[in-house]
């Protein structure tokens, strides 16, 4: 699936992913391939991208995300990436 991750600042990822872990407001999602129609405000938390064996990891506080048609959108007003993790 397509995953985009952008802030008021920049566009943070633009990419292919296996999965995407989100902190909504109300708790944590986890969105997959093919996912149904989705879209929840985000929380403050730990956002993880898995590609394959890598995983991308950022802070975000606020926003919303979108998923449809095989595309994640992540629109965050803050985002502070973190280290890769493997």
């Amino acid at each position: 699936m397509r995953v985009t991750v952008i802030s008021p600042e920049a566009a943070i990822f633009d990419g292919e992913a296996d999965a995407v872990n989100a902190p909504a407001y109300d708790g944590q999602v986890g969105i997959l391939p093919h996912h149904a129609p989705f879209m929840t405000l985000l929380g403050s938390g730990i956002l993880t991208v898995r590609a394959g064996e890598n995983a991308h990891q950022f802070h975000v506080d606020g926003g919303f995300l979108q998923a449809v048609n095989n595309t994640v959108r992540i629109v965050a007003e803050k985002v502070k990436g973190l280290a890769r993790a493997s």
